[in-house]
């Protein structure tokens, strides 16, 4: 175990100007034309939600995953949250030519698809919707986030015949869409509730959401091992999913725009670019985990988070390991100057 301070007397205070002088920094120097057309073909794929309101730069990204749409009312078809706000960016693509959009159907809390999946009629009925949304919309493809098959911990239904329904959906989606659109998915960290080796040929690629394995004073998306860390770590993720069968080039890390707070110092959820605004905690640096952290004055782990400097490393891994690349939770996170994107960006597109 090597954990250690960046500084021992240096209060949030600091850390925020140096975020800022390192936002600066990189406003600075602009990315290059981004890229599934250039030499590299990793991906950047960001989740934007229909509830959020900025307009994501494209010149950061290969992909967007737009959140979300969900299994309608009668279990046979596709309802968009905010229509408009779908259009309005898969518009960006007039002057953005490389960026792919797909819809993603599902999320926490997003019911529905044990009752779809189950009924063939239901199930064929929702994949031809796909279709039609797909053609609609000029949608690039579909990302599917059931959370999670066999499991109702987020209140939706659930049955043990889940993950054989799964693949059964997503051979029909993949079936009324065609091989020239994406097919894609959201996965828990662990690997679990989804049999990736009956899936692998029919998905292009595994968005596996390496964050939310701990709360304080654990992390909730360390790279590697340590005894702070969470349930699991991104490696462990990427390890349980190759052995679940799915193929290492066809893994894309999950990122978050938003640390975990303890709810006693800092509560719930936090997004990056309002967490550089807290006063009165410390930063400290997991060197084993490659994970940052703030504590409170009694030295107690209240906020686990991500920095360009972690993102930096989980980039180098993603190249070290051949995974396909990296996707992040959620652009609306980040700082208006862009200090995480450009450091995924810039990680990922070599």
């Amino acid at each position: 175990m090597c954990m250690k301070s960046k500084n021992s007397i240096n209060p949030l205070k600091l850390i925020t100007l140096g975020f800022t002088a390192i936002a600066l920094l990189l406003m600075t120097v602009s990315p290059q034309r981004s890229c599934a057309h250039g030499k590299n073909k990793k991906v950047v794929i960001a989740y934007v939600t229909s509830w959020s309101t900025v307009v994501p730069d494209p010149t950061y990204l290969t992909h967007i995953n737009y959140a979300f749409g969900h299994v309608n009312d009668s279990f046979d078809g596709v309802r968009i949250d905010n229509e408009a706000r779908l259009k309005s960016i898969i518009a960006l693509k007039k002057a953005h030519p490389h960026l792919k959009v797909l819809l993603s159907i599902g999320g926490w809390g997003s019911g529905r698809f044990s009752e779809m999946a189950a009924d063939v009629v239901n199930r064929g009925k929702f994949a031809k919707d796909c279709e039609r949304v797909v053609k609609e919309f000029k949608l690039d493809g579909i990302d599917i986030d059931w959370e999670y098959p066999t499991n109702s911990s987020a209140g939706i239904s659930a049955t043990k015949s889940d993950t054989e329904n799964f693949t059964l959906l997503m051979r029909d989606i993949r079936k009324a869409i065609g091989k020239k659109k994406l097919l894609t998915l959201a996965s828990v960290s662990s690997g679990q509730y989804i049999a990736f080796d009956q899936i692998k040929n029919d998905v292009d690629f595994v968005n596996i959401m390496t964050y939310d394995s701990g709360n304080p004073p654990y992390h909730h998306a360390s790279l590697h091992r340590s005894p702070l860390s969470g349930r699991t770590t991104c490696a462990e993720a990427v390890k349980a999913h190759i052995a679940a069968g799915m193929p290492v080039e066809k893994l894309v890390l999950g990122i978050p725009f938003y640390g975990r707070g303890n709810k006693t110092d800092i509560k719930g959820f936090i997004d990056y670019k309002d967490l550089l605004n807290l006063q009165g905690f410390e930063q400290k640096w997991d060197d084993e985990a490659k994970a940052h952290y703030l504590v409170n004055a009694q030295g107690e782990l209240v906020l686990t988070f991500e920095t360009p400097e972690s993102i930096a490393l989980k980039c180098d891994y993603v190249h070290g390991q051949g995974l396909l690349g990296a996707m992040y939770w959620e652009y609306a996170g980040d700082t208006e100057g862009g200090v995480l994107r450009d450091a995924v960006y810039k990680g990922i597109i070599r």
